[in-house]
């Protein structure tokens, strides 16, 4: 069992963690707000999350939640427990107080709140009590014996921000919630989604800007709240953390849900559109024709958009794509991104001067060659192709666009056939690499 945590909690500390790696998970979404922290912390799996960056340069409204929780998702995490810092409404909140809301009223207007937003993927989930009142119920034990000032339940109004509330904002949220913040949604409504339990410590830092004579809220006064309250914070984790973890058999089969694998389900799609055709071109190959998919509408959007997820917030200054199906879904993919295409060919079919790269096939020598005013020094390129097997034509891609100046981004496939060893052999060479859906020789 694997226990997600998402905020500046502290627990992000080697001095902490065992046997800790970074993780960079990919997800249909984009990237998530941070590289993902994995490692145990007194024994038990944690996975932490910088909700808003290692450097907290991501505002709450920009912050890709969806990526987020899918990630933690992605990593087999059964629960998820959230640190934010919130105003408070009543007067018996007091700055430095920890609050476990059990309620939200969801004031955002932006954000996307559902990882089923395509035609033909509605659903509706039931959200009756959106915070997990068993991880609530540990938490306000543990901090019970911490000795530490908290409020067990709460209705939590959330706000777009950055921006603060007006005080006639402020005055209008005091007659129906008790704390105020900007980021538990859509995380608590994804998570419920994603069915997982989820909830979050909450930190009262100020007044927000009903109380007279207080100072109204400023974001140095969040800055200050947050560093007194994070030691409470990390010693209410680390004590409920283990408990979580510790818990009977029958306690964790009864709260453990299924986490549905919206990745697993977008591959096993896009697997199903194509065609398999084996001992072709020779006796032993299993080859996957591409073309079934590209003529199914619906197949052949899902991996247009997965990539459009992807790379939308990526600084990529142009597309270069692999004869000849690179071509394909490099030159609409670039079009939705509104950057240049750039083909690379095999030798003899390009009309001007170019640039020509040799690889080893095997018997024998193949190139693949790129006119040579096709990319400019230092420009940053995604190189797109629809298969991965062996690596050679993309590895010898990735040598020609970095002999003519080129600075490589990511090598991205529709489909990688994992037991080929071309991704090692582009990994090796420095690449990041990328791809939709994996087969195996078996399948």
């Amino acid at each position: 069992m694997k226990i997600g945590i998402i905020g500046g909690s502290g627990l992000d500390d080697p001095k902490l963690l065992e046997n800790y790696e970074e993780k960079e998970v990919d997800t249909p979404y984009g990237k998530p707000s941070s590289k993902i922290i994995c490692g145990k912390l007194k024994g038990a799996d944690v996975c932490i999350l910088a909700r808003h960056g290692k450097k907290h340069e991501i505002s709450p409204s920009q912050v890709n939640y969806r990526a987020n929780i899918y990630a933690l998702a992605k990593l087999g995490c059964s629960y998820i427990l959230a640190t934010s810092a919130v105003g408070s409404l009543k007067e018996e909140i007091k700055p430095g107080d920890l609050v476990f809301p059990d309620q939200f009223i969801d004031f955002t207007k932006q954000r996307k709140t559902t990882f089923y937003d395509k035609i033909g993927e509605v659903k509706h989930t039931g959200m009756p009590e959106p915070f997990s009142s068993e991880l609530r119920k540990i938490l306000i034990e543990n901090a019970k014996e911490l000795g530490f000032r908290k409020h067990d339940k709460a209705t939590l109004v959330v706000i777009e921000g950055p921006r603060f509330s007006t005080k006639a904002e402020s005055f209008m949220f005091r007659n129906f919630a008790d704390i105020i913040g900007m980021t538990a949604v859509p995380e608590v409504i994804l998570a419920n989604e994603a069915e997982i339990p989820y909830q979050i410590i909450a930190m009262s830092t100020d007044y927000d800007c009903w109380r007279e004579g207080e100072e109204p809220v400023t974001w140095e006064m969040i800055v200050k709240g947050m560093e007194e309250n994070v030691d409470k914070v990390k010693q209410l984790l680390l004590r409920t953390i283990p408990k979580i973890a510790s818990k009977d058999e029958e306690f964790i089969k009864s709260r453990i849900r299924t986490i549905p694998d919206i990745a697993n389900k977008d591959e096993e799609f896009i697997k199903a559109k194509i065609r398999t055709i084996p001992n072709w071109p020779k006796q032993g190959v299993m080859f996957r024709d591409i073309t079934t998919l590209l003529k199914d509408n619906e197949g052949f959007k899902k991996i247009i958009d997965i990539l459009y997820n992807r790379y939308k917030a990526r600084d990529i200054e142009i597309i270069a794509g692999i004869e000849s199906r690179g071509f394909i879904v490099g030159s609409i993919l670039a079009h939705k991104l509104n950057v240049g295409f750039v083909p690379i060919r095999k030798k003899g079919k390009l009309p001007y001067e170019t640039e020509r790269e040799e690889y080893d096939l095997e018997y024998g020598k193949d190139a693949v060659e790129i006119h040579k005013d096709a990319i400019r020094k230092g420009q940053k390129v995604l190189l797109i192709d629809d298969l991965i097997a062996l690596g050679g034509t993309s590895l010898a891609s990735c040598n020609l666009i970095e002999k003519l100046g080129g600075k490589i981004e990511e090598v991205a496939f529709v489909i990688e056939l994992k037991e080929l060893g071309g991704r090692k052999k582009l990994e090796d060479k420095g690449h990041k690499v990328f791809s939709i859906v994996k087969f195996k020789e078996s399948e």
